[in-house]
């Protein structure tokens, strides 16, 4: 893992193509822009998690179907 320091308004640049740019850090948070092609997929790590699990249980047929419908609904 490369770990950096950035103050606000600083930037990293991934591959010539991925911009993350420090926006504001208040109150123990940060918040991060992210400029990335469309045909690159940008996810928080929990988000990616689900779609991964639901991914899993559908390849294999377990599903249930409430679940499914209760993930276009949730508030992220």
């Amino acid at each position: 893992m490369l770990i950096l320091s950035r103050k606000k308004d600083e930037t990293i640049v991934i591959d010539h193509k991925i911009e993350i740019k420090v926006i504001s850090i208040e109150d123990g948070k940060v918040r991060l822009g992210i400029s990335a092609p469309k045909e690159i997929d940008v996810y928080r790590k929990e988000v990616y998690i689900e779609i991964e699990d639901e991914n899993k249980k559908a390849a294999t047929g377990n599903f249930d179907f409430q679940e499914i419908k209760n993930l276009f609904y949730k508030k992220y």
